[in-house]
């Protein structure tokens, strides 16, 4: 547990009078289940009735889980034998069709800012007073899913929904929330599908994490989120397919009816953050219709997803990650054609983090930073999005002023895009660029320095003045890798040409094991960054994902056997 979870004041659980009435009716006794971890106060977080819970849903749930995961590794299969991902012929009449989506919430009209962030103590209160529309409280890219960690960040969330969260730093300074009026609308990530929980185990099998995470969430804090008309609210990631979303829509409405919420009450915001996604919009949006509130462009992830899918397609390199940016045409394709689809169904169309930080000492840099961000929230606005992300409460006024300047009205919705005809093609078209031996030692040290602190417990950390978390890091130890086994002999780019610097230096192995080598040298006095005792255990890692012969499908499946 981090130094900030310690010392928060949080209650170890809701008073009962606060919990959906129909609690009661859940199985009391969780047969099958086990937990194989345990920490302080964990008994009042998981009572009885909530575990049953986990089990009924986990039993409800699981077997179709694993059949969409299987359908994904088949999808792959096929990605790595030359198809290419397109619009799917079976459902063109849910493409065609005019349909809306249900109305949306008072509390969600308006998002024209949201910030996000991991859930201990100390940045829950700090992203709730931000001054941002909304708050995504993380349990994915942003979170090391430490069993404490987990525990701490449900508490915290918990008690911040209460209203009773406070913190004190080490140097005395007090943190408490402001009052209800003035706070962020609470949004919880959950993990995706893809990411086991392996602290509980129904039936000998670990539950998904996602599962977890809403359904604890829900059962503490439904009814009162509920009655103040904040929801409960999800952001749900990394979805494939329109299956997945109706695996979810599936959950959802099975916790609903064991906590007796009406149905459609916990809305849901889904982020296409995987390049197959892209051509489900429509049916992602129409499988989840009763209570989906809008699609957001997870641009991060979604980068590091064309990656993963043309990993065998010598013709889909990409350049270093700082020249892929949402100006690019296959990423501004991507989000117009996301803006058109929402706005057709009422949906809001959120836009991309900022992931900036300030560059404190060195003003003529950090304007450089701040130019780069309002570039990109005034394109995002002008574009037609409804609302945007950022990393950093110091972004929040920065991205207002452009929203504000440019969306008078709470969202665009007005804003039909029918200019938008994004084709397969333009979807799928790799932006062009170089490789510097800069980029190229950067992604090194991000994936080094970004696994040592996850190992260590922390799934959110600055580097070089940009936010980095698992979706970052992704896009950087997916690029190595493509970039080295398409200079193997084993791939070629399609020209028969190894994949090179800017310099002339062909990206080999060699290049890469110095680069590893001097990679401590560079970094220093290791003591003072995240998870610096863990540096030798993060450059092993990186080493074996580099070098295995499949990209591994995401780094923290490995690295997860690694934590508690």
């Amino acid at each position: 547990m981090s130094a900030t979870a310690t010392a928060a004041t949080i209650p170890p659980t809701r008073p009962a009078s606060s919990r959906p009435a129909s609690v009661a009716a859940a199985p009391r006794a969780a047969a099958g289940l086990a937990l194989t971890e345990r920490v302080a106060g964990q008994e009042q977080l998981l009572p009885a009735p909530l575990l049953g819970l986990l089990v009924s849903l986990h039993r409800a749930i699981e077997p179709e889980r694993r059949a969409r995961l299987a359908a994904r590794r088949e999808r792959q299969a096929a990605f790595d034998a030359g198809a290419l991902p397109d619009f799917r012929a079976d459902t063109v009449a849910i493409r065609e069709a005019n349909w809306k989506v249900a109305p949306i919430p008072r509390a969600l009209q308006d998002r024209r800012v949201e910030i996000t962030g991991p859930t201990d103590p100390k940045m829950v209160i700090n992203a709730l007073n931000s001054g941002a529309q909304c708050y995504m409280a993380d349990f994915e890219d942003s979170t090391a899913p430490t069993w404490r960690n987990l525990l701490a960040g449900q508490r915290a969330l918990a008690a911040a929904v209460d209203g009773t969260l406070t913190f004190e730093a080490d140097n005395g300074k007090q943190y408490r929330l402001r009052p209800y009026e003035e706070r962020a609308v609470l949004i919880v990530r959950p993990r995706g599908w893809h990411l086991d929980e392996k602290h509980v185990r129904i039936d000998g099998e670990a539950i998904a994490g996602g599962l977890f995470d809403m359904a604890v969430f829900a059962w503490h804090n439904a009814r009162t989120l509920m009655a103040n008309d904040r929801g409960p609210f999800f952001y749900l990631p990394k979805l494939q397919s329109m299956e997945e979303a109706a695996l979810w829509e599936a959950a959802l409405s099975h916790v609903e009816a064991m906590l007796g919420l009406p149905h459609g009450q916990m809305k849901v915001t889904v982020l296409i953050e995987t390049l197959p996604a892209v051509f489900e919009m429509d049916e992602i949006l129409h499988a989840l219709k009763d209570r989906i509130v809008g699609l957001n462009c997870g641009r991060w992830d979604y980068i590091f997803s064309y990656l993963k899918t043309f990993r065998a397609h010598a013709d889909k390199v990409l350049p270093e990650r700082g020249q892929v940016t949402m100006t690019q045409p296959f990423l501004r394709a991507y989000s117009e054609l996301l803006i058109r689809t929402c706005h057709r169904r009422g949906a809001h169309a959120m836009g991309g983090m900022a992931a900036q930080i300030p560059i404190a000492g060195d003003e003529a840099a950090n304007e450089q930073a701040m130019a780069r961000v309002r570039a990109d929230k005034l394109r995002e606005v002008t574009a037609g999005h409804d609302g945007t992300w950022v990393a950093h409460p110091a972004l929040i006024p920065v991205a207002r002023a452009i929203f504000d300047a440019h969306m008078p009205t709470p969202h665009q919705h007005h804003v039909l895009r029918e200019d938008v005809h994004a084709t397969r093609d333009d979807l799928i078209r790799p932006s062009e660029g170089t490789i510097t031996r800069e980029g190229f030692e950067n992604n090194i040290e991000v994936c080094v320095r970004y696994m040592a602190a996850w190992l260590d417990g922390n799934g959110c950390v600055p580097i070089h003045w940009l936010m980095e978390d698992a979706a970052t890091a992704e896009i950087a130890r997916a690029q190595l890798w493509q970039w080295l086994h398409h200079s193997d002999p084993r791939g070629r780019h399609a020209d028969g040409s190894p994949v090179h610097l800017a310099d002339g230096t062909v990206i080999d192995f060699a290049l890469f094991e110095r680069a590893l080598a001097a990679l401590p040298g560079r970094l220093g006095d290791t003591a003072a960054l995240p998870g610096g005792s863990r540096i030798p255990e993060a450059i092993a890692l990186l080493d074996e994902l580099t070098r295995a012969c499949q990209l591994v499908e995401f780094l923290t499946l490995p690295a997860y056997a690694r934590i508690d």
